[in-house]
Parts: structure tokens; sequence; C-alpha cells
């Protein structure tokens, strides 16, 4: 299993951030519209990720009251078309997400600008465990300085959480 450090601020835009990213060269890689349906597992979470022509079945667990935010993660490609027909004969569905993200590259770590329907503007980091934890820290950390995310509140809630606590 993969492992990586996250962590999700909530924004107004994107613009203040997009200044930054451009100032310090760190360029789009792409633009990616996303549904995730997420359904009822035991423990942990359990996605289908449906990215403009893929899609991806995305477990992972991590700790939400621990200190730093990492995520046990597994993805599994899946080449069959229209997987959720398939999935929700045997899994019960509870939500999907749905959004757009501009997806930014750096050191290893993915930077995530969401517009998320019917929620907002968003930001998250995660930065892959290659060399270790303490690396994964210090890269990951640079980012946080560099993007100032120190003056967001850190939201330790998954968009789907996030959602289904703005329709109740």
């Amino acid at each position: 299993m993969a492992r990586n450090l996250e962590i999700k601020v909530k924004l107004n835009s994107h613009k203040r951030i997009k200044k930054i990213l451009s100032s310090n060269n760190i360029k789009l890689a792409e633009v990616l519209k996303q549904r995730d349906i997420y359904y009822k597992v035991h423990s942990g979470l359990l996605k289908l990720r449906i990215e403009n022509e893929t899609q991806t079945l995305i477990y992972y667990n991590r700790n939400e009251k621990s200190k730093n935010r990492w995520s046990d993660y597994f993805l599994l490609d899946i080449k069959t078309p229209n997987a959720e027909k398939f999935l929700d004969k045997f899994l019960e569905r509870i939500i999907e997400v749905k959004k757009v993200r501009e997806l930014y590259l750096y050191n290893d770590t993915r930077i995530h600008l969401d517009k998320v329907d019917k929620l907002g503007f968003y930001l998250e980091l995660e930065t892959r465990v290659i060399k270790g934890l303490r690396d994964a820290e210090k890269r990951f950390n640079y980012l946080v300085n560099l993007l100032e995310l120190n003056n967001y509140p850190e939201l330790r809630d998954t968009y789907k959480n996030l959602l289904l606590k703005k329709i109740k």
C-alpha cells in the first residue's frame, strides 16, 4: 500500500494560490473532470473515481485525529467501461462528489485546486512517501509554507462528509 501526507483547506477562490504557483514557475499539469462515487465499507474509504476517460477504484485509510494527516491508499485501475453499474450491484452507494481539479505537480507532491459542486473552492496537497516519512514531511512543509497554507484553517474531512453535512 502506498502512503502520502495530505492537507485540505477551504478557499474563497484559487486566484491567490495560482499567483504564488506562477511566480514560482510551478505549472498546471492538467485539468481533470472528476466524479467520485463513495461506497459503504467496513473501514476506511472506498470510492470509484471517474476521471476524464479513466476509472480507478481507490481505497484509503487515515487517522483524522493524528497531528499529521498520513493516508495509506491503494489504487486499482479498471479497464471495463461502466464500472459504477457493476459496483452498484453489490456495494451500497453513499454519495457522488463532482469536481473540476486543476493539477499541479512539484517534487512528488500533487497540488490540487478543486472546484467542488455545491461546496466551492479548495486546495489539497498530497506528498508521496518515497524516501521515508521525514523526507515527505520536509517536501510537504516546504509547499505549506510557500503557499501560505497556515493562513487557512485545515479541514480534516472528506468532500464526501462535507457534502453529506450540507445536504442534511
